[in-house]
């Protein structure tokens, strides 16, 4: 093991790595898992340290490294050696069990301690760049003649890509600069240390990693793909392997008889899915979706009322007012469910010509009552518009009766996010008072294909609506949601929405103050599971949300409440 000037050691690599491990990555993980061929051998995962277990290692590690095998500095009584920059690392490690095989320090805050050593440090470095020093790399000795350094250098370039780094500083013995180089890391600047223990300060910038990192990290090589946390957010959703290939498929013009067909069969499937009777599908998200619906809204003379208890709510307000629909709000506090009875004296007051409201109020996990709300607003002839975007394939919904609900592509609907949806029960009338892309009726005019759009997304959406099984799909989500609610509240955890009023497939759940809800969701993410937490609307109220749309299993979802416990337990 070559030490460097500022702590950084390199094994010995052989220069061609037996055959003895191979790289796996279980589904929903977000940490590289190197598993033993040879009978009876141990998983090797990299991640990044959380444990206090972990963090006690690192400083065992260190001690060995620096005091015995490298007399840098003196033997401690303790066993340990606490880096000088512990409190501003953040550790890439390596482990089998409980035995620690490998670490690095990630930093990026100056000054560096290569600073130290070259007081023109930022001459060499390209301009603009968010720039991180690499520290302490130690691999136990035992794993010094496999493949583990590239692996695991390929891991610690992944995390700084996803952390905002584009470029890394590090030491390099004048032993190991071919091996460097093949992993992407060039000199520069003149040599430190000391006759007999030189090291050359390098860089690595993302458009310069070498093709052999470069496969390491985007996930293109054989043995190292690109890992991928359980999916618990709502939305982008993990999609199927068929969707995933009727995305891929070469693309098709939208004036084809074939792609019209195809178009046809998928509105066919989302009327039979919804119960609504017209559909038009925009190239766009749900926002789009909703201020088209806004556009017609601002075609009516008269006054609106919109139901508001979140942030999408709030949105619903906000697409009103700028498309110059008039309307009154009724807002109560978020997370709490409508008072139905208030509305309905608002309504028999003075009907409005239209209510909307958002069926599942994605910001909080509550449902609103849609059947309750369209009963009220039958009775004394409103027209009631949904956001339905995230109930549509969550739950069964009936759409026959409303004026219009917006759906999407990329949530509960199991496709890639680019299509906005709106579905309705009328005829629309042609008009010139609305943007030609918000205008509905031109759609419905031109069998809903007015301008160009994604054979690409239109095939992925129509394979994800053919392909699933909708009866099993939505009690799953509401079983596997009850039971989380369930486990939550066990672990005193405080949901936003009270049991009564939970909508299936979202949980919103509040922290506790002593925790920052951007820090644990970052380390919930180092461990295997990716949750919502930051939208400003979940930053500023300290919130994060589990999502189901994904359909994560019982037991990844009681993995996942496990691991929040640890980590907001240990007080971040």
């Amino acid at each position: 093991m070559w030490p460097d000037a500022h702590g950084v050691y390199n094994p010995l690599i052989a220069t061609t790595p037996p055959d003895q491990l191979s790289l796996s990555v279980p589904p929903g993980r977000s940490e590289a898992v190197l598993q033993g061929r040879e009978s009876g051998a141990a998983t090797i995962r990299i991640k990044v340290a959380t444990e206090s277990w972990e963090f006690h290692a690192i400083h065992r590690l260190n001690h060995l490294a620096f005091t015995a095998e490298i007399p840098q500095h003196p033997p401690t009584p303790s066993g340990w050696l606490i880096d000088k920059f512990h409190r501003e690392n953040t550790y890439v490690i390596a482990i089998r069990g409980k035995q620690l095989v490998a670490m690095i320090a990630v930093r990026g805050t100056r000054p560096f301690s290569l600073d130290a050593k070259l007081p023109d440090l930022d001459a060499h470095l390209p301009r603009g760049s968010r720039v991180c020093e690499l520290r302490l790399l130690t691999i136990a000795k035992e794993h010094r003649s496999g493949r583990l350094l590239a692996d695991f250098l390929g891991y610690v370039w992944r995390y700084c890509l996803r952390r905002g780094y584009d470029a890394a500083v590090i030491s390099g013995t004048t032993r190991q600069l071919k091996l460097y180089r093949r992993l992407g890391f060039e000199p520069f600047g003149p040599l430190t240390g000391s006759p007999g223990a030189q090291f050359q300060p390098m860089l690595v910038v993302r458009e310069g990693v070498s093709r052999r990192l470069e496969r390491l990290c985007d996930g293109r090589s054989a043995r190292f793909r690109r890992p991928r946390p359980l999916n618990l957010l709502p939305g982008p959703v993990a999609v199927h392997d068929d969707v995933r290939r009727a995305l891929v498929e070469p693309a098709e013009s939208h004036r084809t008889a074939s792609f019209a067909s195809d178009f046809a069969s998928t509105k066919t499937l989302l009327l039979e899915l919804t119960g609504a009777s017209r559909a038009e599908i925009l190239l766009g998200s749900g926002t789009l979706a909703n201020d088209a619906i806004a556009a017609q809204l601002s075609l009516l003379s008269t006054h609106g009322l919109i139901l508001s208890n979140g942030e999408f709510g709030e949105r619903l307000v906000d697409h009103a007012a700028r498309a110059g629909a008039t309307c009154d709000v009724m807002r109560w506090p978020w997370g709490r469910p409508f008072d139905l009875a208030a509305v309905q004296e608002r309504l028999s007051r003075a009907a409005p010509g239209w209510l909307w409201f958002v069926h599942l109020e994605t910001s909080v996990g509550v449902l609103n009552d849609l059947a309750a709300l369209g009963a009220l607003c039958s009775r004394v002839g409103v027209r009631l518009c949904v956001d339905a975007i995230s109930s549509v394939g969550t739950m069964p919904i009936h759409l026959g009766s409303v004026w219009f609900a917006s759906a999407v592509s990329g949530k509960s609907l199991g496709a890639f996010a680019g299509l906005g949806i709106v579905l309705y029960n009328h005829r629309l009338e042609p008009t010139a008072r609305v943007p030609r892309y918000l205008d509905l009726a031109l759609y419905a005019a031109r069998e809903g294909v007015p301008f160009t759009h994604s054979s690409n997304l239109v095939g992925a959406l129509r394979t994800a609506l053919a392909r699933t099984d909708w009866e099993k799909r939505f009690a799953a989500i509401a079983e596997r949601s009850a039971n989380l609610r369930t486990d939550l509240r066990g672990c005193g955890f405080e949901i936003v929405s009270a049991e009564a009023d939970a909508a299936p497939g979202i949980v919103t759940i509040a922290l506790p103050a002593r925790t920052i809800s951007g820090l644990v969701a970052e380390r919930l993410r180092s461990e295997g599971y990716d949750l919502a937490a930051n939208s400003e609307y979940l930053r500023s109220r300290n919130w994060i949300q589990i999502s189901l749309m994904s359909e994560p299993t019982e037991e990844e979802l009681r993995a996942a409440v496990a691991a929040l416990f640890r980590i907001c337990s240990n007080s971040v």
